[in-house]
């Protein structure tokens, strides 16, 4: 009978446990840098969103004015549109390995 040998041995464990300093963090900077582009891109969408309601005229609420601005294309399509970009650019960082 022949004896199996074990191919790892008990100094390759010992460097297991040593960890480099540098990989310490998952998130690069690369990472960094696109969740800011997400975030500036959500916080972009969410400001072009405001506006006056639909019964306020030059900044008082008077229920007999309808305003047709709250149906403007910048709040109904542009805004939307970028802040779901930058919640995929964020989910982007995060999954993006360094």
């Amino acid at each position: 009978m022949s004896k199996k040998t074990n191919e790892f041995s008990a100094s390759d464990f010992g460097n297991e446990t040593k960890v480099s300093e540098e990989n310490k963090f998952y998130f690069g900077k690369q990472n960094f840098k696109w969740m800011l582009i997400g975030l500036a891109c959500i916080v972009v969408g969410f400001l072009l969103m405001m506006g006056p309601d639909a019964n306020t005229v030059n900044g008082k609420l008077d229920p007999n004015v309808w305003n047709d601005d709250i149906f403007s294309i910048r709040r109904i399509r542009i805004a939307p549109l970028l802040v779901v970009t930058g919640f995929v650019i964020e989910v982007y960082a995060i999954l993006k390995r360094k």
